[in-house]
């Protein structure tokens, strides 16, 4: 296993990709388990108005990429996603929106994710699951 990075680190790593560029911050990090937010705001709308569903997959799928790192087993050079799946609930249009991610299954090939993303009244807005396939240096 991997140090955990401070949230500082975390947060800089995003830096000039999606997850800067969305706003995404995290707010706690521990083997197994990361927090994070997003401050809503009309850029990262759908035309109806709403939070757009790729905006909170960016918010649930980057906090469980950065939970798969922080657990790559020795010797491996990285991760890459076999599927995602997610389930709209709810919305919000206005706020901070939170992501809780935790580990299912963090085994030598795979890595199992889940997460929880909600409004700032708390509601449940998507349910989140990936699995990432853990990636080794060809030799």
């Amino acid at each position: 296993m991997r140090p955990v990075p401070t949230l500082e680190e975390l947060n800089e790593r995003g830096e000039g990709f999606l997850p800067g560029l969305i706003g995404l911050r995290f707010t706690h990090a521990e083997p197994g388990l990361l927090r994070s937010e997003l401050t809503v705001r009309p850029e990262l709308f759908a035309p109806n108005g709403f939070l757009h569903a790729a905006s909170v997959i960016a918010l649930a799928d980057t906090t469980c990429g950065y939970g798969t790192r922080i657990l790559l087993p020795e010797g491996a050079s990285g991760f890459a996603t076999i599927e995602l799946k997610s389930n709209h609930l709810d919305t919000s249009r206005q706020g901070v929106v939170t992501c809780e991610a935790r580990v299912v299954h963090a085994g030598r090939t795979t890595q199992v994710w889940d997460a929880e993303v909600r409004n700032e009244k708390g509601d449940v807005m998507a349910l989140f699951r990936c699995t990432q396939a853990v990636l080794y240096p060809k030799g």
